[in-house]
Parts: structure tokens; C-alpha cells; sequence
């Protein structure tokens, strides 16, 4: 039982020119700053979860607004909504907006907030490098979006291929901005990698072995794999080009010897993983909310871990099947249609295991599982569709036409993105305790599946008609005129649903407070408290099962039946924990780190003077933070190479990875 709080030993820290003072078994990390300064300085997992959250979506309102810009030029034959240049800008930064700024840090947001909650760790491994990664991601975003104020965006589609992208087709400088950008973006992934790499892999409760971690860790952590192999070669093929641009050199000028396809080898190299880096995650959603909303656990779980792992060494070695037209030659055509064939696989298992999960389970129909399941029937879709370009005779048709728009966004759209907005329902509640209302759910829900199939399902009827990918506008006696009209108006109600949406999430704190499990989940997330606590668990749980939570709330009874065990005690409570638990300090550096990053980008654009303030800023945050004093009380008498388990084992922690203040931690008062 809990030492009551009148009990607990008063300590008297000194932060900065003040004292706090604080009860010891509830210690959060001492800080002398509240309210939205302290967002700046969280080294915690779960703000740092939701700030990629919440700058995702709010790169997604700017990535929508884009794809409605594209979609209004195309409703009619001879669009004039927008010139042919801002046409091109507008799909470029549309599609660089979705991919690096709206799908893949909405799954960072939920990596970095559920992995130490799933596997039973009070943080991640590293915090301080957490927060760098966020921080460099918000301002590489800012990087790419300041071109539309800097003399405009790039226009050479979101895989920027050579010699277009070079100064005789794009003088200006949009396409720095999309290099600088990404390639400070970049950082942020391989970061965030490293990070949530190690904290699987070192970090888990104890008995949380590998085959016992959840699958949405399970597909986080092969994300993480392929970020930290697949973002060095965009960033070799992006200094190449800024080399290029910048310093007159000829990595990818053909006219003075260069390789033509080698811009598309080393994109597509990347590429490629790009897709499963983005998927993946959403794979890993949909298999928590299935088996909660099924009542039974995950069908075939060691096929859902492998083919998950398969995906990810396979897709390497799918490339080339972007550039079947581009004269790569008959025998790597071949090698590239038969990997294309064999990828299908993995993927078709775990179709196959989501059907078995909801055949014969206990179904409730909630918001999540309508998200979920649509994911699964439009993916199929997207899947379908995509095999076809494994045969080369058909890819040729299609490739740059309209078909393969609809084909990416099948897979994109309706898989990533469908999964990750039902995963934003399903862990709502214990993200911000309280719930979204299911009737704003539900419309949302409808509008979205209504507006999605009628903008992108007509799009395989015009590409098989042959209307050309990134074309501004197309002639009345073309005969696409009504489809893209049936589109537009698909795309308008897409942006319609994300109004319930928005106004579900600004309402929603005046939802009743939801309880520590409200769906009845199965894995540990749902054995803390909504929101967790600052330090997530009172005791480290001890893991003997898969889906250890739901084991503990189910037993068998003399009769061998299931019961639900009464009364079962969260692993956090109000009380707090017994024994003091030791937490870094926030910390500025990461962010004033991060903050001379766009200055470098700026200034080797317009000025030398403007990158060398960058620079001192980045050195000067780097030497400061290799100075940061911890502010942990206990720390002069806390073996820090050390902690030790609920059953006296010892568990090896590093210094950094020490656990973290949450969301929900009490103000420090004088």
C-alpha cells in the first residue's frame, strides 16, 4: 500500500535563484518555468508525443489545403484556379507535406508516446535526444514552408528528380528549400531511430521479452530499422544535389558526364522502405484496436511479428519497380517484377490475420474498429492495384498516369493514414482523459470513407483512359471531365469530415473524464492511470504473458471458464509510489540546438554571415548541454549505472535514460 502523503519526507531542491520544495516519493523533474515554457524544455516522452501529434495535424490542415488547391484546378477542363507554376508548386509541396511533415511524425507521435508505456519502461532511452528530435523536425517543416514566403516553392514533385532539379531547369530557390528542409528533417528521424531502437531493445519491464511486446511495438520498432538505413541515403543523394546547386559541382549535370539515373536510385533506394516506413506503424495500430474490439487476442501473432519483419528486409529490394520506363534493361526489369510479386506476401498474411482475429470474436463497432476495418478493405484495394506494376507490360501503361495517384493513395491514404486516425480515437482517452464523442466519430468516420473512395477510385478509371500524373489542365474533348469532377467533390467532402474532427478535439475537455481502461484493452498502456502518470508507473510491472494486462483481469475459474478478476490494481495511482523515483531535468539545449539549424539553411542561401550565426548557435547549445547539471535529488547518493526491479533484480539503465515527467505532472510550488 502507498505511504499517504503526509508521510513522505519533504526535500528542499535549489532550481535556478528559487527552492522547491517537494514530497519524495512523487518526485517530477524540478523546473523553473510553467505553462507553455515548460513544453519548450520537456525531455518527457509523452508531451514530446504529443507535440509531434499536434504539428502533425497541423501540417496536414496545411497538406489538405494544398490537395484542395489541386483538386479545384482539375474540376473542370482548362482550370484557371491556379496558374501553371503555382500548379506545380502546390502537388510538390502537397505530396513533401503528407509524406515528410503529416504520416511519418504522426507515427513518431505515437511510437514516442505508447513504446515505453507498452513495454513497461518509465521512459525512453534517451530524453534529451527525444526532444532534439522533435525540435529539428518542427524546424525543418518551418525550412520547407518558408519558401512560399522567400520567393517560392519547389516544383519538381516530391521525388525532385535530376537534371530537373538542377539550376538550368530551377534557377531559383525552391528547391534548396525542399533540400534544406528535408535534410534537416532528416536529422529528426535518424535521431528519434537511434532512440526508440535502443529503448526496445534495453528498456523492457521485466519478463518483457520480444515475442511478449505488443505488435504496434513490434511494427515501431521495424519502422525504426528502416528509418536509420534508408534517411543516410536520401541525405547522401540531397548533398549531392546541394553541392550541385550551391557549389558548382556535377554530381548529377549530364551534360558533363553524370549518371542521369542516379538521382532516381539513390531516391528510390529510400524511397521505397519510405513506403513501409509510413505503413507500418499504422499495421501496428490496427493490431491493438482489432483484438481489443474482436474480445479475443491477435490471430497467428508470431506470423503478424515475422511477416512485419519480412516487409521490412523485403522492401528493399523493390526499387527499381519505379523505373521499369526509365531504360534499366530487361534482366533488372525481371529481378524487380519478381521482388514485387514476393513482397506480397507478408502483406497478404497479415490480411489474413486481421480476417482471423475478427472471425468468430465478440465484435463492438466502435469508431477505432470502423477505422481499422476500413483500412483493411482499402489497403486490399491499394495492394491490388499495386501488384499490377509488378508485371512490366502493365506498368509501362500506367506508370505517370492517374492510376498510379490512386494506387499510392489507396495505400497511403486509406491504409496509413485511416489507421492512424483510428488510433488517434482509440488512445484518446488515455492520452488527454477524456473521450472523443462517438456521434462527432461517427460522421467523421462516414464523410471520410464516402469522400475518400469518391476522389481516388474514379482516379484508376482516368489514368486507364491515360490522363497524365501532374498535368494543370486537359482539354474538354479528353473525356475526364466528370470524373474529375466526381473527385473534386470527394476531396471537398474529405475536407468536410476533418471539421467534425477538429471540432470533436476542440470540444472534447468537456467530455466526461475517462477511466484508466475504457475499452478494455489488453496491453500495459491500460494499466496506468488517464493520463499516466509523470513517471508512468508506480512499479515496474512484471511481464509472464502476451497481452499481459487483459491476463490479469481474466482468470479461470474451477469450471475453466473466463472470469474478470474484481478490483485488479493499476501499476499507478493518485497516491504515488512507494520509493522515490529519479527523473532527469528538462532541458532548453535541445531546443536552441535545433533552432540554429534553419539559420545554417537560410544563410547558405543568402548569406555566409547568417550560417555562421547558425553555427555558433549549434556549438554554443552543444557545449551547454554537455555542461547541463543534473537536478535530481537524490543524485549524489543514486547509483545511476543501476535500478533495481520490483523483485530486487537489478535492471541497467544509462544516465540519459532515467525515467520522465509526463503530461499530467503537478506544478513545483515554492
Amino acid at each position: 500500500m502507498a505511504i499517504t502523503e503526509a508521510d513522505r519526507p519533504i526535500l528542499e531542491l535549489p532550481v535556478g535563484e528559487r527552492t522547491v520544495r517537494q514530497p519524495l516519493g512523487v518526485f517530477t523533474r524540478p523546473t523553473a518555468t510553467t505553462g507553455w515554457r515548460s513544453w519548450l524544455s520537456t525531455i518527457d516522452h509523452k508531451k514530446i508525443g504529443i507535440l509531434y501529434g499536434a504539428t502533425s495535424l497541423f501540417f496536414f490542415f496545411i497538406g489538405g489545403m494544398e490537395a484542395l488547391l489541386i483538386r479545384a484546378q482539375l474540376a473542370q477542363p482548362d482550370g484557371q484556379v491556379l496558374s501553371a507554376e503555382a500548379y506545380n508548386q502546390a502537388f510538390t509541396m502537397h505530396g513533401t507535406t503528407m509524406v515528410f511533415l503529416v504520416v511519418m511524425p504522426l507515427a513518431a507521435a505515437f511510437a514516442n508516446y505508447l513504446i515505453p508505456l507498452q513495454i513497461g519502461a518509465r521512459d525512453v532511452a534517451f530524453p534529451r535526444l527525444n526532444a532534439l528530435s522533435y525540435w529539428t523536425f518542427l524546424f525543418g517543416g518551418i525550412v520547407l514552408n518558408s519558401s512560399w514566403f522567400l520567393g517560392g516553392a519547389p516544383d519538381n514533385g516530391w521525388f525532385n528528380y535530376a537534371p530537373n532539379s538542377g539550376l538550368s531547369y530551377s534557377p531559383g530557390h525552391g528547391i534548396d528549400f525542399w533540400n534544406m528542409g528535408l535534410l534537416i528533417a532528416g536529422i529528426a528521424s535518424l535521431v528519434g531511430a537511434i532512440n526508440l531502437i535502443t529503448t526496445c531493445l534495453n528498456m523492457r519491464a521485466p519478463g518483457m521479452t520480444l515475442m511478449r511486446m505488443p505488435v504496434f511495438t513490434w511494427m515501431s520498432l521495424v519502422t525504426q530499422f528502416l528509418l536509420l538505413f534508408a534517411i543516410p541515403v536520401l541525405t547522401v543523394a540531397q548533398f549531392l544535389l546541394m553541392f550541385d546547386r550551391l557549389f558548382g559541382a556535377n554530381f548529377f549535370n549530364v551534360e558533363a558526364g553524370a549518371d542521369p539515373l542516379l538521382w532516381q536510385h539513390l531516391f528510390w533506394i529510400f524511397g521505397h522502405p519510405e513506403v513501409y516506413i509510413m505503413i507500418l506503424p499504422a499495421f501496428g495500430i490496427i493490431s491493438e484496436i482489432l483484438p481489443v474490439f474482436s474480445r479475443k487476442p491477435i490471430f497467428g501473432y508470431p506470423f503478424m511479428v515475422f511477416s512485419g519483419i519480412a516487409i521490412g528486409f523485403m522492401g528493399w529490394g523493390v526499387w527499381a519497380h519505379h523505373m521499369f520506363v526509365s531504360g534499366i534493361g530487361p534482366v533488372s526489369v525481371a529481378a524487380f517484377s519478381l521482388s514485387t510479386m514476393f513482397i506480397a506476401v507478408p502483406t497478404g498474411v497479415k490480411i489474413f490475420n486481421w480476417v482471423g482475429t475478427l472471425w468468430g470474436g465478440k465484435l463492438k463497432l466502435t469508431v477505432p474498429m470502423a477505422f481499422a476495418i476500413a483500412l483493411v478493405a482499402q489497403f486490399t484495394i491499394g495492394g491490388v492495384s499495386g501488384v499490377s506494376h509488378a508485371v512490366s507490360p502493365s506498368d509501362t501503361q500506367q506508370t505517370d498516369t492517374y492510376y498510379i495517384v490512386a494506387h499510392f493513395h489507396y495505400v497511403l491514404f486509406g491504409g496509413a493514414l485511416f489507421g492512424m486516425v483510428g488510433g488517434l480515437y482509440f488512445w484518446w482517452p488515455k492520452i488527454f482523459g477524456h473521450h472523443l464523442r462517438e456521434r462527432l466519430g461517427w460522421w467523421h468516420f462516414w464523410l471520410m470513407v464516402l469522400g475518400f473512395n469518391l476522389t481516388f477510385f474514379p482516379m484508376h478509371i482516368l489514368g486507364l483512359q491515360g490522363m497524365p500524373r501532374r498535368t494543370a489542365s486537359y482539354n474538354a474533348d479528353m473525356g475526364w471531365d466528370v470524373w474529375n469532377a466526381v473527385s473534386t467533390v470527394g476531396s471537398f467532402l474529405i475536407g468536410v469530415s476533418f471539421l467534425f474532427f477538429a471540432y470533436n478535439i476542440l470540444t472534447s475537455r468537456k467530455n466526461p473524464k475517462a477511466v484508466a481502461d475504457p475499452w478494455d484493452g489488453r496491453s500495459l498502456e491500460w494499466a496506468t492511470t488517464s493520463p499516466p502518470p509523470v513517471h508512468n508507473f508506480d512499479e515496474i510491472p512484471t511481464v509472464s504473458h502476451l497481452d499481459e494486462w487483459w491476463h490479469r483481469k481474466y482468470q479461470e475459474d474451477d469450471n475453466h471458464k473466463l472470469v474478470r478478476v474484481e478490483n485488479v490494481a493499476l501499476f499507478a495511482s493518485e497516491a504515488g509510489p512507494d520509493e522515490p523515483v529519479h527523473l532527469p531535468s528538462p532541458s532548453y539545449w535541445p531546443f536552441v540546438l535545433s533552432l540554429g539549424l534553419p539559420f545554417i539553411a537560410w544563410g547558405l542561401l543568402y548569406s555566409y554571415w547568417l550560417a555562421a550565426f547558425g553555427g555558433v548557435l549549434v556549438l554554443a547549445a552543444i557545449y551547454g548541454w554537455s555542461l547541463e547539471p543534473s537536478v535530481d535529488p537524490a543524485g549524489a547518493h543514486h547509483d545511476d549505472d543501476h535500478h533495481v526491479g520490483p523483485q530486487g533484480e537489478p535492471v541497467a539503465v544509462s544516465a540519459d535514460a532515467a525515467p520522465d515527467a509526463g503530461a499530467a505532472a503537478e506544478e513545483i510550488t515554492e
